[in-house]
C-alpha cells in the first residue's frame, strides 16, 4: 500500500506546486493588464493633445471644437486616473491636468494657449507609461 501513498501525495506536491506557479502569473498578468491599459490610455490622450493642436490652429474656422477637444481630453485623464495607483503615473497625470487647466483658462479668456506645457506632459505620461 505504500505506492499508492506515495501517489497521493506526490499528486497533492503536484497540485500545490500548479497553485503556487500559477498565483505569481496571475498577478503578474495583472501588472501587464494594467501597463497595457495605462500605455492604451496615453496613446489615446497623446491623440487627443493631437487634436487639440488642430483645434487651436483652426479655432478660426470653428471656435467650439477647442471646447469638445478640451473635454474629451479631460474624460480621458480622468479615465487613466481611475485606473492608476501608481505614483509615477499620477505624478504625470497631475503635470498634464495642470496644463490643460492652463490651456482652458487661455481659451476662455480668448488668448492664443501655449500647448508645449500639454506635450511635454503628455510625452511625460507616455515615458511612465511605457512597460
Amino acid at each position: 500500500m505504500a505506492p499508492r501513498h506515495r501517489h497521493r501525495r506526490t499528486t497533492a506536491v503536484t497540485a500545490l506546486a500548479a497553485v503556487a506557479l500559477t498565483v505569481p502569473l496571475a498577478v503578474g498578468c495583472g501588472a501587464v493588464e494594467k501597463a497595457f491599459d495605462c500605455a492604451q490610455l496615453a496613446v489615446e490622450i497623446s491623440n487627443d493633445v493631437d487634436d487639440l493642436q488642430n483645434a487651436v490652429i483652426g479655432a478660426a474656422n470653428d471656435p467650439t471644437e477647442t471646447g469638445r477637444v478640451l473635454t474629451a481630453l479631460d474624460k480621458d485623464i480622468d479615465k487613466l486616473d481611475d485606473r492608476t495607483d501608481n505614483a509615477d503615473v499620477s505624478k504625470a497625470i497631475g503635470h498634464l491636468q495642470t496644463a490643460v487647466d492652463n490651456v482652458q483658462k487661455s481659451v476662455d479668456q480668448g488668448k492664443n494657449p501655449d500647448l508645449t506645457p500639454v506635450r511635454d506632459a503628455a510625452g511625460e505620461l507616455t515615458k511612465v507609461c511605457t512597460p
